[in-house]
Formats: C-alpha cells, structure tokens, sequence
C-alpha cells in the first residue's frame, strides 16, 4: 500500500524568506508571533484559548526545529520535545508573487516563473473597457467597489446599498485577484457565478490569477455574513502538475476543499467540497478511508488564511491551529504501511503583521509515516520538493523542478 495524504495549512508560515524584503515582510513570521503573542498574554480571549501556544502532535513532528532552521530561534513559550518523530524541515518558495495559485503549483511541483498582473493600489482598481465590457455582457448597470479592500469590510461597507442597487461589489488586494461580493438570495449565486465566469475569460488578457466570487447572507449589515459557496476561478498552471502526472499514470486525486478551484479542475479526479476546518478535517478522515493504492487525498484547509490570517486575529488563528494538533491522532490512526503524510503551507499571513494581506515566508515541511525514518531535511530551495517526493512516494516520474527528499 502506496498512498500519499497532502495537507496544506493555508498561510502557516514560519517566516525567515530571504526575499521577504522585496515584499515589504522582512521579519514576518506566521508561527513566530503568534507564539510570542501568546506567551506574553495576548493570544488569550475568553472561553477560546489562553496561555503559551500548544502544538504537542506537531511539535513531535519537527515543527520546533523547522521554525529554528526557517527563522533562526524556537517559538516563544512552546515546548521543545526531546525527541522528533517525523521527517521535518523548511522550504523557501521561488516562485514570484506570495498568492495561493503559486504556492500550491509550487508544491505540486510547478513553480510560477512569470509575473502575475496586479491592480493599483491608488486610485479606481480596474480598468474602466474591463468594467464596460463586464457590465454590458453581465448585464448590470455598473459595479460598487472598484477598490482594494477586506471583504468584510467592503460587505458591511456596501451590502446594503448592494441590495438596494443590484450592483456587484468588486475588489481586490495585493494578490492577482478580482474578487466579486454578492448576495445569494437578492442577486443570486448562480447569477454570481455566471458574472464572475464573464469576468475570467475577461481578465486573461491582463495576467490575473484568480477570480474568487464571495457569495453572502443576512439582511443588514448587523447581520451580513459569507457562505460556503465560495468559489475560485483560476487560470491553468503553465506545465503539467503532480496531480496530471499522477492522473496520466491511472492514479487519484482526491481534492478536497478549494484544490479543485486552485488547480482550474485539471488533474482532479473527485472533488470533495466542505466549509470550515473542522468539516474540512472530517471529509479529509473519509477520503483516507476510500483512497485506494497510487492515490492522493489533498486538502486546504482554509480558516487559517481566510478566518484568522487576514482578518489579523491571532487568537483566532493560535486556537485553529490547536484545534486541528488535537486532530492529527485521527489521522495517524487512519494510516496503513505505506502510507505517507505531508503538512505544509503555501506563504504566510501573519496575523501581527502590517496591512491584512499574505506574508512571504518560509513553510514547513512535515512528513511522516508508517516505517518513516525521522531525520532533519533542512532547509529545501523549493515547494517543488514536496511533489517530487510524493510522486517518488507513489511511483511515478519526478519532475524537472524539485528533488525528492524522501
């Protein structure tokens, strides 16, 4: 038995990116600060959490001494184990930009040698042809927005003139996104979706990655809140992936959460759609079970990024990443001989940090398994190692652009 479990903890960064400067995140650190949050008191909320972050699952992993080897020094207040049970080190990613699309690609072995399109941070976001065109095919009479912004904050900022109006709130941030907010019920999802498809085929011609409707609820803003159907329209990676290596080799991608949307449905043999970490751990459980020999279960898992990451929450995100420590057991006791676990990220977000948008940093890389002999694989030059690993794993060809450290 030959399976490989992927699990991305989207934005879980533990810093120390040596281009990090050419960003604007020189000494951002994801773990680091939440950590030291923590260990001074203020990660602590009433009825979530308090106290140091504790991390024992992952932390016996290697997650400790990868954060030393990323950044330089242990997490503040956390419990350094005396003995490390899995395969642990660190990967600095190459590609350009610090988005979602990239780091994913990057893992499955594809990193992104181009320079997405962005939009001004001054001024009117997009280009008035872009929204003349997207409006007379769409057929609405003009967009709200037109800016960058937070969703939740543009949503209680004009979701109510949004229903009033029909117009579409349209925004974006410092990745190469056109984000599309909209209400479920008074625009309509499926009317959302078909407007943010015109807007994809529209946006090629600029280099934009991702267009991501955010659908929403309620009938004011005190009561305004997203759903769960949101959904990302992104381009095609520019080369083969791991999972079309994978699938042209009569294996099975289980993609579970938004991987289908991140990788524009190609090399995706079965999509598994679930809200929030704690379903998202749950569909992953029941993936294990179903996986057969050859195949691949990976999983976002979104909170930490969306919920906690840009909303700058920090104990938000230190009990997320408790919450889904305290479930790693479920996994291991899942794994067959054979089977191999990888926990990574794709950039960083952290919470402490300047601004609501990614940090570029280095992400973990934790790998273990039934038989997995423990050991230090420093720090790795690529994402691209992780999936040249898996694909070693499972059996297939690797790739130009990663090594295996397996």
């Amino acid at each position: 038995m030959a399976r490989a479990f992927l699990f991305v903890l989207d934005s879980f960064g533990v810093g120390g990116a040596p281009d990090a400067s050419a960003y604007g995140d020189e000494g951002a650190d994801t773990l680091g600060h939440i950590a030291e949050f923590c260990a001074a008191g203020a990660g602590d909320r009433a009825g979530l959490r308090e106290g140091p972050l504790s991390l024992p699952n992952m932390s016996e992993l290697g997650l400790m001494h990868i954060a030393r080897s990323a950044s330089g020094r242990f997490p503040a207040g956390m419990q350094v184990p005396e003995k490390v049970y899995g395969i642990y080190g660190a990967a600095t990613e190459i590609s350009h930009g610090k988005d979602t699309p990239s780091g994913h690609w990057e893992i499955a072995g594809t990193p992104v040698s181009f320079d997405w399109g962005y939009f001004p941070i001054e001024g009117d976001a997009f280009p008035q042809e872009f929204i003349d065109a997207l409006c007379r095919e769409a057929g609405v009479s003009g967009i709200l927005g037109n800016c960058h912004a937070s969703g939740t904050e543009i949503i209680a900022r004009l979701g109510e003139e949004h229903v009033r109006t029909g117009k579409p709130i349209c925004y974006t941030s410092s990745d190469s996104v056109f984000q599309v907010a909209a209400h479920e019920v008074h625009f309509g999802l499926d009317r959302l979706l078909a407007f943010c498809r015109l807007a994809r085929g529209l946006l090629d011609p600029y280099n934009i990655g991702r267009v991501i409707a955010r659908p929403f609820i309620g009938q004011s803003v005190s009561t305004f809140q997203r759903t769960g159907n949101r959904r990302d329209f992104s381009v095609l990676p520019p080369e083969p992936t791991l999972l079309d290596r994978l699938i042209e080799h009569g294996r099975h991608v289980h993609a579970v959460g938004k991987i289908g949307d991140i990788f524009a449905h190609q090399g995706i043999s079965r999509v598994i759609k679930a809200n929030g970490n704690e379903a998202l751990m749950d569909a992953s459980l029941s993936a294990i079970d179903e996986a057969e020999d050859g195949d691949l279960v990976f999983t976002n898992f979104v909170d930490f990024d969306m919920i906690y990451g840009h909303r700058r929450d920090v104990p938000g995100y230190a009990a997320a990443l408790e919450a889904f420590d305290a479930r790693l057991p479920e996994v291991h006791k899942k794994l067959k001989p054979g089977d191999l676990v990888v926990l990574t990220a794709d950039h960083g977000c952290d919470p402490t940090w300047r601004g609501t948008d990614h940090t570029r940093e280095r992400v973990p890389v934790i790998a273990y398994g039934p038989g997995i002999r423990s050991r230090s694989i420093g720090v790795r030059r690529s994402y691209a190692d992780i999936g040249e690993s898996i694909a070693r794993h499972l059996g297939i060809p690797t790739g130009p652009h990663g090594r295996s450290f397996l």
